[in-house]
């Protein structure tokens, strides 16, 4: 049997090189040739495996001469180098390493929070500048502090175990942190506001997702008890720079320190040169532990992949057989779909996903479909979630994960049900493949709904009543939205009801409220799949 051929392409740590050797595997070392896309399209199609850290971008044309390739690993958590769907369809699996940059990001949070409070890059610019200005420089303890975490995950959760060491007060906001977990680490859970009004410091530790974006607005900075200090390692985004930049010369805010900005390279920036900010060029992961880490990680991972089949930290597909694959693809679709249905619209604590399985797919490797299910349920909120890491990702947060299997007792030959259990409520979500490969939803809460999964849904609730379908598609018509399908339920006549949308286009924030403006609608929301 022909030993498997990997490619490196962006520089890489020897030791890499060498577990790939010592495991039989032929490397082709080239930490230059990512920035050259003809010639890496060019040789891309000899090789079973491609390494790359951030420079090489595998890009659709780059796929599609890569004839032979079946892993990709990018060191590194970000795969925004890589086509995921062009992958996907070519069955190649593309694997991440979401774990080894996490210590050295958290320390590098620490260092800028104490580079803040004792204003040392100032102090030293200007005491090698000969100047000597012993009274300018009044920093701040550590000591005793209120440090407000956004986002207690897994890199959250390693500064709130050191900032418990520096004996500060740890308060975190994270939807998807238990009551548990927040004692085990030491820290109080609480909602947004109660942070923004209590916390001296505040660190943001939460990924990059539609409702992350700006969740340090303007108007969340001007909550914000006045002197607190604000440290962005996380992404760039997560805060109004313009208005941080206002309040930072008003006095509100006592400083900041940012390591990630909004645009990338940062050249220039409304923060930069003010005397109370410190900056970063996005050191985050910068640390030879890190880049080791993270090198010896992808290589063993895309090894055992290669010579056994195990998948690790895949973000397009779970830990499955070639065997096992076409019969449990659409299972895991489905599943996916119904994660992120529930997901979309769960914005409190979940305690407990229930998933239950009856008929054919009972007999089906459900793990995998669980992980999908509970990826898809986690992403609208952590979006570099992938489908291996979800299950240990809701064990970190104190979710609860309980499966049943049983025999088909229904309509249908195989039917997934999610419940979800929040502090508030409890929410259930089935469905069935039909034609062998169709995901549909058959079932929410409670109430039959028969419907195939679009890529764009509108989610509406409302009291049965008289008139209701036709204000919705006329209006729907007026603002220029197609409707490829209305699907509708109800528990009785003139009870609650249910109406999934699938249109064509986008449909505007304003729309959505216009929408729910209409008599007895009680909740709309626009869910994309």
């Amino acid at each position: 049997m022909t030993a498997p051929k990997v490619l490196i392409s962006d520089a890489l740590s020897p030791a890499a090189v060498q577990i790939f050797k010592d495991r039989g595997i032929e490397v082709d070392f080239q930490p230059q040739l990512g920035k050259d896309k003809e010639k890496l399209a060019e040789i891309i199609g000899n090789y079973d495996g491609l390494a790359i850290r951030s420079a090489t971008k595998v890009t659709a044309a780059i796929l599609a001469k890569a004839s032979n390739l079946k892993v990709i690993g990018r060191a590194g958590i970000g795969v925004d180098n890589v086509e995921i769907p062009a992958a996907t369809a070519r069955g190649i699996i593309v694997m991440n390493t979401p774990f080894g940059n996490s210590i050295t990001t958290a320390e590098h949070a620490i260092a800028m929070m104490f580079a803040l409070a004792r204003e040392i890059p100032a102090a030293d610019a200007s005491t090698q500048a000969g100047k000597w200005e012993k009274n300018r420089f009044m920093g701040v303890e550590i000591t005793a502090k209120v440090l407000g975490i956004i986002g207690c995950g897994n890199i959250g959760s390693i500064v709130a175990d050191r900032a418990v060491g520096l004996k500060m007060r740890v308060i975190a906001f994270d939807p998807f942190l238990s009551a548990e977990r927040a004692l085990e680490l030491g820290v109080e859970k609480v909602e947004l506001d109660d942070l923004l009004a209590r916390a001296e410091i505040i660190t943001l530790h939460t990924p990059m997702t539609p409702q992350t974006r700006n969740i340090l607005s303007r108007e969340a900075l001007e909550k914000t008890r006045r002197g607190v200090r604000i440290i962005n390692c996380a992404r760039g985004g997560l805060v109004d720079e313009q208005a941080l930049a206002d309040l930072l010369k008003s006095g509100h805010i006592a400083g900041a320190a940012l390591d990630v900005f909004v645009e990338e390279p940062a050249t220039a920036n409304p923060l930069f040169g003010l005397p109370n900010v410190v900056c970063t060029p996005h050191l985050g992961a910068s640390t030879s532990e890190a880049q080791e880490n993270v090198a010896l990680q992808v290589a063993e991972q895309m090894s055992d992949y290669l010579l056994r089949g195990a998948i690790s930290n895949a973000v397009n597909f779970p830990s499955i057989t070639a065997e096992e694959a076409p019969r449990l693809k659409p299972y895991i679709s489905l599943a996916e779909k119904l994660g992120s249905f529930a997901g979309q619209l769960t914005e409190t604590d979940i305690k407990t996903i229930r998933i239950t399985y009856e008929g054919d797919v009972a007999h089906m490797k459900i793990k995998a479909l669980t992980s999908a299910a509970v990826a898809g349920l986690l992403r609208p909120a952590l979006a570099d979630i992938n489908i291996v890491a979800a299950p240990s990702v809701a064990r970190e947060r104190g979710i609860v994960i309980e499966e049943t299997t049983r025999e088909k007792t229904g309509d249908h030959d195989s039917l997934i049900t999610l419940e979800v259990e929040t502090e508030q409520m409890t929410r259930a979500v089935a469905g069935t493949i039909i034609a062998g490969t169709k995901p549909r939803i058959v079932q929410i809460k409670g109430i039959n709904v028969e419907a195939d999964l679009l890529p764009r849904m509108l989610y509406i609730t409302n009291h049965d009543r008289p008139g209701f379908i036709g204000r919705i598609g006329t209006l729907l018509g007026t603002n220029g939205i197609n409707i490829a399908h209305m699907q509708f339920g109800r528990d009785f006549e003139g009870g609650n009801a249910i109406a999934l949308v699938g249109i064509d286009q986008v449909v505007s924030e304003a729309l959505l409220k216009e929408i729910n403006t209409i008599p007895n609608v009680v909740q709309v929301k626009a869910l994309n799949f």
